[in-house]
């Protein structure tokens, strides 16, 4: 009997060992032969990307959206509390000191010849609507940008949390509704001078001279200087990254990725300071800079000394195509004797 259950523990233990020979092949099998050092799976690039990375499920059809945080996140971050907090202080408060300064040395620039008491139309009714919707939507869309970036630190101290709440709460619905007008008229300004905004030889002229503002010279200029035209450009190339950089932002994740989307945000927010330190300085020129200037857009008319003295070659074709379009005096017949 001990004999019999001596053989019946050898027959399991047999069995035992070829089970487990049998299951254990196929995993074997499906061991790689080799490791390649240089495959994707195990690079060290790779690895870096996905460090820190964390990407859940979403229900919506975009699944870039499930992607919560990844490493380009530290360095957005650090880019939006302390780089553009360091260029948009630098460029906006160095262009305020400057025209201060500015302003101290050279003062306005004044009409030298003294006004005429004539004037002569600068800008149609329809041009100045378009200047001054853009220019509002502007000034609203810069102030709610910048609260974004500088309200805490500086304005939630002043107002407190709850006003501070309410105050970015407007202040994001009236940058995302006007961003819409604002785009239109970058678009209408586009159309309507750039006929009158192509770079020339005198412009190279007339930046050599200081435009009128540095020193006491008046280089001639046609409708628009060099100056403006700067101006004009930086509107419309300006804008339109802001107006495109916005919009992605507006609608995340229909374009890019989570990391084209701070990328944007990035490009947006460098433009958008940037275009505040251009436009207070065109503000200056057109207002305690020159006299004369405001009164462009303001009443569309300026004095034909001011016209004279800024836009001389515009001023002449302005006289010539008035001059043309006089009707001709025929003298009277005299009877025949």
């Amino acid at each position: 009997m001990a004999s019999f259950f001596k053989s019946i523990r050898f027959v399991l233990g047999a069995l035992a060992l070829v089970l487990t020979v049998t299951f254990s092949v196929p995993a074997l099998a499906q061991q790689p032969s080799s490791v390649n050092p240089s495959a994707s799976a195990v690079s060290e690039q790779k690895l870096f990307q996905e460090l820190d990375r964390i990407q859940g499920r979403v229900s919506i059809p975009d699944k870039r959206s499930g992607v919560l945080e990844q490493p380009a996140g530290r360095d957005w971050r650090y880019f939006h509390s302390v780089v553009l907090r360091w260029i948009g202080g630098i460029a906006i408060l160095g262009i305020l000191a400057v025209l201060v300064v500015f302003y101290l040395m050279r003062g306005m620039v004044r009409i030298e010849s003294g006004r005429s008491g004539r004037t002569i139309v600068r800008f149609s009714a329809f041009e100045r609507f378009v200047h001054w919707i853009t220019a509002t939507c502007f000034i609203i869309l810069a102030i709610s940008g910048l609260n974004i970036t500088f309200g805490r630190p500086l304005l939630l101290p002043l107002i407190g949390f709850e006003a501070f709440s309410t105050w970015s709460q407007w202040a994001k619905y009236a940058h995302n509704y006007l961003s819409f007008p604002f785009t239109l008229g970058v678009i209408a300004i586009f159309l309507i001078w750039l006929a009158g905004n192509i770079p020339n030889r005198v412009d190279i002229e007339w930046l050599k001279r200081g435009g009128g503002i540095v020193g006491r010279d008046h280089p001639p200029a046609y409708r628009f200087n060099a100056g403006q035209k700067a101006i004009y450009w930086i509107v419309v190339i300006g804008g339109t990254a802001v107006a495109a950089t916005g919009y992605q932002l507006m609608f995340p994740f229909y374009i890019t990725g989570i990391e084209g989307m701070q990328l944007a945000q990035v490009v947006h927010a460098v433009v958008g300071v940037l275009f505040v330190a251009v436009m207070l300085a065109h503000i200056y020129i057109g207002t305690i800079g020159m006299e004369g200037a405001f009164e462009a857009m303001g009443e569309g008319t300026v004095d034909v000394n001011w016209a004279k003295e800024h836009h001389s070659l515009w001023f002449e074709e302005e006289s010539r195509r008035a001059g043309a379009s006089q009707p001709r005096r025929h003298p009277a017949a005299t009877p025949a004797e």
